[in-house]
Order: structure tokens, then sequence, then C-alpha cells
């Protein structure tokens, strides 16, 4: 968290910074390049994730001291904190998709985790299925952009972008596809309109696991996944229309729905 916090001071008056660690494929002149990404949003985010999660180990602490369970809870609270690190330091969008998927696969371990109670088990279920469709649309999304650009790297990206965009060289619908299909991963990850369906019983986990995963964290890697786009969403009006349409959708929805809901997780 101390780290995070000085992260974020030190990128307020100081550029964006890329550090190449390894090439996992290299093919003729196409290589993919693992590194990490250090800019403004990822420095927010480095802190909000941090933060969030040391202060919900502290509480689960105590309130997880009489389950048999104990060891296996905090190895997939790390095991998801290490996954929303990784997300939200990539620096291409091969690693955004492998992080994403880990990601699913702790809201899958987290909210089936007491996974004798048939709700919860129903509901694990439920939430990677739905999930599943959205990850599909972004890994659908992400081939198209790289169809499009001949790149995977976000340093590279928006600019070769927003150059075909301007030089009208590409087919606009087919970009505008490619770019829903990409919003698709925001709306199942942050339980928005209308794949919101997994979140309510995503609830059926301990406490501090909905307030890490669905109150904070998790949640927010859908907010992380529009910012991080942005400069490519934003050159697209459709799609800026459409992502303002699915939220006012969602908040209208969600605030209707708990108005009727006596359980306060739910709510």
């Amino acid at each position: 968290m101390l780290f995070s916090i000085n992260l974020s001071i030190q990128q307020i008056n100081s550029n964006s910074i890329y550090q190449y660690v390894w090439s996992w494929i290299i093919i003729n002149d196409f290589s993919l390049e693992f590194g990490y990404l250090i800019d403004s949003l990822t420095s927010i985010m480095s802190v909000l994730i941090t933060t969030v999660g040391i202060m919900v180990l502290i509480y689960s602490d105590n309130y997880m001291a009489h389950d048999q369970a104990y060891l296996r809870f905090f190895v997939y609270m790390g095991f998801f904190s290490a996954s929303m690190l990784g997300l939200v330091t990539s620096s291409n969008l091969i690693q955004i998709y492998i992080f994403w998927e880990l990601v699913g696969v702790c809201s899958y371990l987290l909210i089936g985790f007491w996974f004798t109670r048939p709700l919860a088990a129903n509901a694990c279920q439920k939430a990677f299925v739905t999930n599943r469709i959205g990850d599909f649309g972004l890994l659908v999304g992400i081939l198209g952009l790289f169809w499009i650009t001949g790149s995977f790297e976000f340093r590279d990206l928006f600019e070769i972008f927003n150059n075909l965009i301007l030089n009208n060289e590409v087919n606009f619908l087919f970009v505008t596809l490619c770019a829903v299909l990409l919003f698709a991963g925001a709306i199942a990850k942050s339980a928005q309109f209308p794949l919101h369906v997994w979140l309510p019983d995503a609830m059926e986990g301990p406490t501090p696991i909905s307030a890490l995963i669905h109150a904070a964290t998790m949640v927010a890697a859908g907010i992380f996944l529009v910012a991080r786009l942005l400069p490519l969403f934003i050159v697209l009006p459709y799609i800026m229309n459409l992502i303002s349409l699915v939220g006012i959708i969602t908040v209208l929805l969600g605030a209707t729905l708990a108005l009727a809901q006596k359980d306060i997780k739910r709510g």
C-alpha cells in the first residue's frame, strides 16, 4: 500500500513509464512483449486495490478466525489482489486479458468459498458463466483491434488507430463492432445492464469477499478497462453514447431494485 501511494505521488509530476520485461512470442516481425505500464491511471488503481485489500484482510483475520478454511480464504484473497495489480499494470491487451481471466477465476473461487452450500455453489457458477459471455466479447474485440492496427501494445495502438480513423482507412462499422465487443467485457465484469444478473447472487460468499470484489476492486476492473481504452472509444461517438446509456440504465435499475431489497448485502 505504501509503495502504491509513493508511486502515485511520484507520478503526479512525471510521464508514464513503460518497462519491458521479456518477449513471450517472436514470429518474424511480430513480437508479444510482457512488461508493465505505470501512469496516473495505474497509480490511482494501485492505491485503490492495495488500500481496500489491506483493510479487508485486517477485518477478515477476525471474521474468518473460526472458519475451518481460514488459510484457503487468505490464499484466494492474495491471489485475487495480485491478479488485480497485474491487470492494472499491464502494458498490452493480451496481458490485460490474461489477468482479466485470473480475476474471473478468483471471483469464482471466492463466491463459491462455502461450496457445500447449494446457493453458494449455484452463485459462483452463475457468476462464472455470465462473465464468460463478456470475456468472449472482450477476446474477439482484442483480436479485431489487432487485425486493424497490427499491435497489442498501448504505446502504439492508440496512435495507429487514430491515424487510421483520421485518414478514413478502416471500415467504420467493423471498428465500432470491435469497440462494442471490448465494452462487453467491461459490462460483465462491472455488473452493468444487461449482464448484471450475477452480482446479487454473488453475495453468497463471505462478507469480506463481497466488500473486496463486488464493492471496490473487481467491479472497478471494468471501469479501468474503459478508462484505459478511452483514447480508442472517444473517437467513436456512438460508443461513448452507448457507455452513457448502459450506465444510466444500470443506475436506475439498481436503485429501483434496491428499494424492495431487505438483504443489506444484496441491496
